[in-house]
């Protein structure tokens, strides 16, 4: 579900917490080639003034998300949005700018505007809609956790710069709101277990040792020490000295007892309060916390049932194509028979470093790398890096894209856990040649870098997140594989598949777990039943479509949106359809709801006749 705060923010604009392990794999800018799709025009003068205002107070509202489009004019400022008095300044500034955009007359628009238009009267609406949920009794879980972010930023290589003494300044006024935060965290908390609006028990048992990792007695041995092992080498002595000083206190006085506080909380008072059950539809007001998670997630108005029914029928056919590739290369025994092969054949398992699987990585990039033109005209300016996911979080983490800056002042990053190189499986959970595809290019790097460099955009659009059209733009590339010279092995076809049918899994499982037809541990047992994956990580995601409901149902409901789309378009147009102006149209505009997708998509098919 969608929590209003801070965090709600940083969830919408990235598709993980942006910090980065000390280990990396760099590459340079990618080139950028002719451009295949026009660039939208600007907006016109009065859109375009209502637009800067309403992205300029937005930035004030939500200083993190300013911080991670690297915006840094609110980089000392940690504002309190577990208050009531914080979600009706909200409210207040949606209801606002919602009136102001209404009263332009959008039949009058040029057809960007209208496309502008409808983008921000749909987030808006949404955004007002979430507000009505109490959701804030759930303050965070142990997927979607404002503390364990907190630690990502302070650490010295994330989104929070540490290159100039005030930077250092800033991040300890920062760090000064987060003892109020936490408190006010527990205060709400505490007013969802009296309305009986409570987390799973299974949840919260993973947060309080995430929560206890941040509690050290020595200072040095925090994350938080991390920017004073880096000093930049202008900063004089003085200020080394005084930074230093001030950054022990702070951890030692604030944070640490902050930390301490919410682990003891809920370990004594929230655990035994925390309930049985695994979906959102078991608390009350659940189901419509559930229907507004869908319509948020989705941008759609598709029914538990419909979606439900969608993953039934993908399991089925994906299923199919798994026995196909069981036929071609000889595997003598059923598909669980053939799941366990995967997961246990060394040959799967071919590294013993870190750095042999990010170098993998780099190799898979390099193969694809000539065939790229082919699929598209338009490739981003941003550089782009693969890193090891730090390992403070990398039990618990997926493979993640976290956003570059627009500027170019950091690279966007593809983050790849690897707790242990020797059981890196390249086929089941962690997939290279699809995760690459879906995670780094042409997936996540190019849809996020080619929208925020496109300065024509206005800055919502540019810095914007809808999960349906990112995570469905994503899944989709994987498709992209034999096109770009990967695929040619059949394991590797049939990590695509594993990949793909995790996905259509997502969309039955997160509906029975909310809808209350699935617990937790038969959402596992369907998952082991019909993917190639171990029980740990089938574990790890339950939990996580537990603690983030509706999420899970982005992927393939966006994926099928756009494979519907080319579809269409290959049939209607036949020779004169264009699939590399196909991708650059869909990138051009950036992320939107399908809906308002589709309807730019519907006439730039016409404008290709």
């Amino acid at each position: 579900m969608r929590r209003f705060s801070l965090l709600r923010w940083v969830l919408a604009l990235l598709v993980t917490y942006p910090f980065a392990p000390a280990l990396a794999q760099k590459t340079k800018p990618i080139a950028k080639t002719t451009a295949a799709a026009a660039v939208p025009p600007a907006a016109s003068a009065p859109l375009g003034a209502l637009f800067a205002a309403y992205w300029d107070e937005q930035a004030k509202l939500f200083p993190l998300a300013a911080t991670t489009q690297g915006d840094n004019r609110y980089n000392d400022q940690l504002p309190n949005d577990q208050t009531q008095a914080f979600r009706s300044q909200v409210q207040s500034f949606y209801q606002k700018y919602q009136a102001q955009l209404r009263k332009n007359d959008r039949k009058a628009l040029s057809v960007n505007d209208q496309i502008s238009y409808d983008i921000l009267d749909y987030d808006l609406s949404t955004k007002l809609a979430d507000l009505q949920q109490p959701t804030w009794m759930l303050p965070f879980t142990q997927f979607a956790s404002f503390p364990n972010s907190m630690g990502q930023l302070g650490a010295g290589t994330g989104n929070q710069p540490f290159k100039t003494v005030q930077d250092y300044d800033n991040w300890l006024g920062r760090v000064g709101g987060f003892p109020v935060w936490a408190d006010s965290a527990i205060g709400n908390f505490r007013r969802g277990m009296r309305a009986g609006v409570v987390l799973p028990k299974a949840l919260v048992g993973k947060m309080i040792p995430q929560l206890e990792s941040f509690v050290v007695t020595d200072p040095a041995k925090s994350l938080f020490y991390g920017p004073l092992t880096k000093f930049p080498a202008t900063f004089t002595d003085a200020d080394r000295s005084r930074l230093t000083a001030a950054y022990q206190k702070a951890i030692s006085t604030q944070l640490v007892p902050a930390y301490a506080r919410l682990a003891q909380f809920l370990k004594t008072e929230y655990l035994p309060q925390a309930r049985a059950s695994s979906g959102i539809g078991a608390v009350p007001g659940g189901p419509a916390m559930y229907a507004q998670a869908i319509r948020f997630w989705t941008t759609t108005a598709l029914t538990p049932a419909q979606l439900s029914q969608t993953g039934l029928a993908e399991v089925k056919r994906l299923r199919a194509e798994m026995e196909k590739i069981k036929t071609q290369v000889g595997f003598q025994g059923d598909l669980p028979a053939f799941f366990t092969f995967l997961n246990t054949d060394p040959r799967f398992t071919p590294y013993k470093t870190e750095a042999e699987v990010l170098a993998g990585f780099a190799a898979i990039q390099a193969r694809m790398a000539p065939n790229l033109p082919k699929l598209f005209g338009r490739v981003p300016r941003t550089g782009f890096e693969v890193r090891a996911t730090e390992a403070f979080r990398a039990a618990s983490a997926a493979p993640q894209y976290s956003r570059g800056t627009a500027d170019g002042s950091r690279p966007g990053i593809f983050y790849v856990p690897i707790l242990d190189a020797t059981k890196f499986n390249t086929v089941t959970n962690s997939a290279m040649e699809t995760l690459f595809l879906h995670e780094a290019i042409p997936g996540h790097h190019y849809q996020v870098s080619l929208q925020q460099e496109n300065t024509a955009l206005p800055k919502f659009r540019r810095f914007g997140s809808y999960s349906a059209f990112n995570e469905g733009w994503g899944l989709y590339t994987e498709s992209l594989g034999r096109e770009l010279g990967l695929y040619t092995d059949p394991y590797q076809q049939m990590s695509a598949l594993i990949l793909d049918i995790h996905r259509a899994i997502r969309l039955v499982t997160d509906v029975g777990l909310h809808t209350g037809t699935m617990t937790r541990e038969e959402a596992i047992r369907y998952m082991l039943a019909n993917e190639a994956t171990s029980e740990q990580f089938a574990t790890s995601e339950i939990e996580r479509y537990m603690s983030l409901p509706g999420q899970a149902l982005a992927y393939k409901v966006g994926q099928l949106k756009i494979r519907e789309l080319r579809a269409r378009y290959e049939k209607q147009l036949g020779p004169k359809f264009d699939l590399r102006a196909f991708h650059d149209e869909i990138l051009a505009g950036g992320t939107m709801p399908l809906a308002v997708l589709e309807r730019r998509m519907d006439a730039w098919a016409v404008r290709q006749r």
